[in-house]
C-alpha cells in the first residue's frame, strides 16, 4: 500500500494551502511578508502597493514574495502602549459654556405695537377700496353698474333703470360633484353657461349696491417655522386693512389682529404664548397683499420644539351669537365671483 501523505497548512500570508513537510525544498509559497494594512476605507499589504476598498479582493490578493511554505504563525504587529505620561495625566474635558435662562416675564406684561412695513402695492389696494366706499357713501351709482341680486346682469344706464323688473335668485349658488345649482329652486346642470344663464326664479326689484353684513370671524390659515435666530410667523390673508390691524409683543406673547372691512369689520386674531423669550425692539413685521410675516427676534439660543404654550380660553357666552364668515372649503361659492363670471360671459 502507498504511504499516506500528512499535509499541513501553511502560515505565510495570502498563501493558503497545504503542503507537504517532507517535500518543502522549492520556492513554490506565493505570499505576502508584510502586514495587513487597512486606512481610508482601503485594504492592502505594507508590502507591496495592491490594495482595495472591497474585502473579499483584499483576500484575493496574489503574494508578492516567493518562499518555502511555513507551519509557524507570523508575529502579530505589536500594539503601542500608551505614554504612560498620557496615561497619568489628568482627562481634561471642555465644554461650550452655558448661559443661564432668562427669566420669562408676565403673560400680562404691557404690549408694544410694532410698526409693520406696509407694501406699496396693498396701498394701493386700499386706496381703490376707499374710493369705491366714498363713491357708494354719496348715493350716486355709475353707469355701468351691475345689479348685485344673484342671477340678473342688468347693468345701470340711468334713473330709468330702477323701473325695470329684476327677475333674479334670492339664494345662493353651490357647486358640488359637477353640478352647478341655485338653492332657491335646485335646477341643477353640469355645464357652467347653462348654469349662468338661469333664468331668476323670483322677481323685486334692482340692487345696485353690496348690503354691508355683521361684523364677524374670519378663518385665515397661518404657519411657523425658524432660523437659529429668529422665529418667522405667517398669516395669509388678502383684502384685510392694514391701517385697522395690527401685530403686538411682549416678551412671550404675541397678539396679531386683522380686521377686514369689506366683510362688514370681520376679524381674524390670534393670542399666543410664545415657547421662548424673544426681543420685542429687534422684531420687526411686514404687510402684503397676500400675508402679514412676523419676524421675531430670539432673545436666547436654541430651537423652540413649539410656537406656544396652550392657554385654556374662558368661554364666551356672546360668541354664539357673532355671524362667521365661511371659509372656502364648502360647496357654496362667492356670490361676487359668480357675478364677475357672469359679466365677462355675457359681455362676450
Amino acid at each position: 500500500m502507498p504511504e499516506s501523505i500528512n499535509l499541513i497548512q501553511c502560515y505565510n500570508r495570502g498563501c493558503g494551502k497545504q503542503f507537504d513537510p517532507k517535500n518543502n525544498d522549492k520556492d513554490e509559497c506565493c505570499h505576502h511578508p508584510g502586514s495587513p494594512v487597512f486606512h481610508d476605507a482601503y485594504k492592502g499589504w505594507s508590502c507591496c502597493n495592491k490594495k482595495s476598498v472591497d474585502f473579499t479582493e483584499f483576500l484575493n490578493i496574489k503574494g508578492c514574495t516567493l518562499s518555502k511554505h511555513s507551519n509557524v504563525k507570523p508575529p502579530e504587529p505589536e500594539k503601542k502602549a500608551l505614554d504612560k505620561d498620557l496615561q497619568e495625566k489628568e482627562v481634561i474635558v471642555v465644554r461650550a459654556p452655558v448661559a443661564p435662562q432668562l427669566p420669562r416675564p408676565p403673560f400680562e406684561s404691557p404690549l408694544v405695537e410694532l410698526d409693520a412695513r406696509i407694501a406699496d402695492s396693498l396701498k394701493e389696494m386700499v386706496q381703490k377700496t376707499k374710493q369705491k366706499e366714498a363713491s357708494a357713501d354719496d348715493g350716486t351709482i355709475s353707469v355701468g353698474t351691475t345689479c348685485k341680486n344673484g342671477g340678473c346682469n342688468v347693468s345701470y344706464e340711468g334713473p330709468q333703470s330702477n323701473d325695470s323688473v329684476c327677475t333674479y335668485h334670492p339664494g345662493c349658488p353651490i357647486f358640488h360633484e359637477g353640478l352647478k345649482f341655485w338653492s332657491c329652486c335646485q335646477k341643477r346642470t353640469t355645464d357652467f353657461n347653462t348654469f349662468l344663464n338661469q333664468p331668476g326664479c323670483t322677481t323685486g326689484y334692482h340692487k345696485w349696491t353690496k348690503e354691508s353684513t355683521a361684523a364677524g370671524t374670519v378663518k385665515c390659515r397661518w404657519d411657523w417655522h425658524q432660523t437659529p435666530e429668529h422665529v418667522i410667523v405667517s398669516v395669509y390673508a388678502k383684502k384685510y386693512d392694514p391701517i385697522s390691524s395690527f401685530v403686538k409683543l411682549n416678551p412671550i406673547r404675541l397678539n396679531t389682529k386683522l380686521v377686514f372691512k369689506e366683510e362688514g369689520d370681520a376679524v381674524f386674531e390670534i393670542d399666543l404664548e410664545l415657547r421662548g423669550i424673544i426681543s420685542v425692539e429687534q422684531s420687526s413685521a411686514s404687510m402684503t397683499p397676500s400675508k402679514v410675516e412676523i419676524k421675531l427676534k430670539k432673545a436666547e439660543p436654541g430651537a423652540w420644539s413649539k410656537l406656544d404654550f396652550p392657554r385654556s380660553e374662558p368661554k364666551k357666552e356672546e360668541s354664539d351669537n357673532k355671524p362667521q364668515i365661511q371659509s372656502q372649503d364648502d360647496d357654496s361659492v362667492d356670490l361676487s365671483a359668480v357675478e364677475a363670471i357672469g359679466k365677462v360671459h355675457v359681455t362676450n
